[in-house]
């Protein structure tokens, strides 16, 4: 969940901006390592993966023990990342495993041997831990796995541990730093490691932008797996709420969670996304989903050609630098035949935010309760004794920042709120009929961009975070796809364009995004640099 303007324009505390430098003064300005040269599966496809295990060069086993390696060397190591919070004991002897099926002809299809990293909000029905990041589910070992995780496993995939977030995916405390947990502490932007990895995403985004895994799963309530996609240098895809099943996995809001893929290329997301889709009976959202959901590999290299792309030229106003860099992606379009129209929102969608905030506090407190209640080996019942338990236990969960969102959307009625049934409506009507509805039908549009976000900002666990500008709202709160690209960046941090449009259109976003990203080839491998101060 990113804690966009709503965040700092709602009744709770505003975050102030924070001036104080990333670090001390005499770090080493640039500090260049070698940590992208010598291995040897650095930025590799599924696809080459796939050749490699055909052609006997490499074993599933193999390919699981060289990411272990790095992220012994890396993420515990070296530039100590932090992006992983738990090895998969059985990810060896499930690579073992999925070899020998291998030898026997027996393929799952184009995830068999693959591994792949999971957030920590996500259930794994094996020795692996549960939390949401938090010390309260410390001990928490679901009983089985996610709808999604069992359809990973169903592909083939190896589920080689799981990553680190913001807490609580970022909805605890309006002065959070993203990326930190009181279980797994900082993970660090390994482009510049005093810098923030964005979230909540934030393990999943930094493990595939530093070669420590091929693929990652996020999840998104507003901005969590686009804004560390965008920040990380990756492709993040934030899906149509309802094309993948939210069971199992601990919840904010039940009419914006979804899961999504993170990778290095648009192909290896949407094969990662493939393998997740499916109707699941215990999340009606999916009833919905069109029959050719999952078809996402037709690629066609004139798909910008007579394309009508929106561009939110607003958006990047944050920031020169940006929006030079949307230039660059709008100049580019049009050369590939796409016809790019500045777009604007009427001022009434200014009023969204507001809304959004009342309706995830509401259904946040009716989510979570209805999780632990589901979970009763978690050990908590309500988002109430959780907060007490925050506060008995204060030094180890709290030493930064408080619980202010925890408290607030305890103190709503859940779904029973008055302002709950209001907050929906306006959610609705501002995000899809004023927001994305009307201007994909006024505009005739197939897609609309924007920037993913600004530069990287400081680790400030005094102020907490400092979003300069994005674009994740109104996909997140119309429960509509958003796929971001990297797109250039600035003073060697990433910035990444997001790509969106109506419900279940995955497929054309895909196909223009993979497009985009075949021919302006802004991915780059991270540095981990100490620091740009001198």
């Amino acid at each position: 969940m990113k804690r966009r303007d709503f965040l700092l324009s709602s009744v709770l505390s505003a975050v102030g901006i924070s001036l104080s430098a990333c670090s001390k003064p005499g770090h080493a300005n640039q500090t260049k390592r070698t940590h992208t040269e010598d291995f040897p599966l650095s930025d590799i496809s599924v696809v080459e993966l796939q050749e490699k295990m055909k052609s006997g060069e490499l074993t599933s086993e193999d390919i699981v023990q060289l990411y272990l390696n790095r992220i012994e060397q890396i993420d515990k190591k070296g530039p100590g990342i932090n992006a992983v919070v738990e090895i998969n004991p059985d990810a060896i002897d499930i690579a073992r495993s999925l070899d020998e099926e291998r030898s026997l002809g027996n393929l799952r299809g184009p995830l068999h041997g693959i591994p792949v990293l999971i957030k920590e909000n996500i259930d794994t029905g094996d020795q692996m831990i549960t939390s949401a990041g938090s010390l309260a589910l410390n001990n928490h070992r679901a009983k089985k796995d996610a709808f999604i995780v069992s359809k990973l496993r169903q592909a083939g995939a190896v589920i080689l541990g799981k990553t680190n977030l913001s807490e609580w995916a970022n909805f605890r405390s309006t002065n959070s730093s993203s990326g930190w947990s009181s279980r797994g502490g900082q993970t660090r932007n390994p482009y510049v490691l005093d810098r923030t990895p964005c979230g909540s995403s934030s393990g999943s985004a930094v493990a595939v932008a530093a070669n420590l895994v091929p693929l990652a799963v996020g999840t998104e309530t507003d901005g969590s797996i686009v804004c560390p996609s965008g920040i990380n240098g990756v492709v993040g895809i934030k899906p149509t709420v309802g094309l993948l099943s939210r069971t199992g996995i601990i919840p904010i809001s039940d009419s914006q969670d979804t899961a999504g893929p993170m990778a290095c290329s648009v192909r290896d997301a949407a094969l990662l996304l493939m393998a997740m889709v499916g109707e699941d009976e215990a999340d009606t959202a999916t009833a919905n989903q069109p029959a050719q959901a999952g078809i996402y590999l037709n690629f066609d290299d004139n798909v910008l050609s007579g394309a009508r792309i929106g561009y939110l030229s607003k958006s990047s106003a944050f920031d020169k630098r940006v929006s030079d860099i949307m230039n660059e992606v709008v100049n580019l379009l049009k050369e590939k035949g796409a016809d790019v129209i500045e777009v604007k929102l009427s001022e009434e969608v200014n009023e969204l935010g507001q809304y959004e905030w009342t309706l995830l506090l509401c259904e946040f407190k009716d989510g979570l309760d209805n999780y632990l209640k589901s979970h009763p080996e978690c050990g908590f019942k309500s988002l109430g004794e959780l907060i007490e338990f925050n506060k008995k236990n204060a030094n180890g969960v709290m030493p930064w920042f408080d619980q202010e969102i925890f408290e607030a959307a305890n103190a709503t009625k859940g779904l029973d709120d008055p302002k709950y049934k209001v907050a929906k409506e306006k959610c609705l009507e501002l995000s899809r009929d004023k927001g994305i509805d009307k201007l994909m039908a006024e505009h005739n549009l197939d897609a609309i961009i924007a920037p993913t976000n600004g530069a990287a900002w400081c680790i400030d666990y005094v102020n907490g975070d400092n979003f300069g500008g994005g674009s994740s709202q109104l996909a997140a709160v119309s429960g509509y796809p958003s796929i971001t690209v990297p797109a250039g960046d600035i003073k060697g941090l990433p910035i990444g364009v997001s790509f969106f449009g109506l419900p279940y259109t995955e497929s054309r976003l895909i196909q223009i995004a993979h497009l985009y990203e075949k021919v302006s080839k802004k991915r780059f491998q991270p540095q981990f640099i100490n620091s740009l101060i001198q």
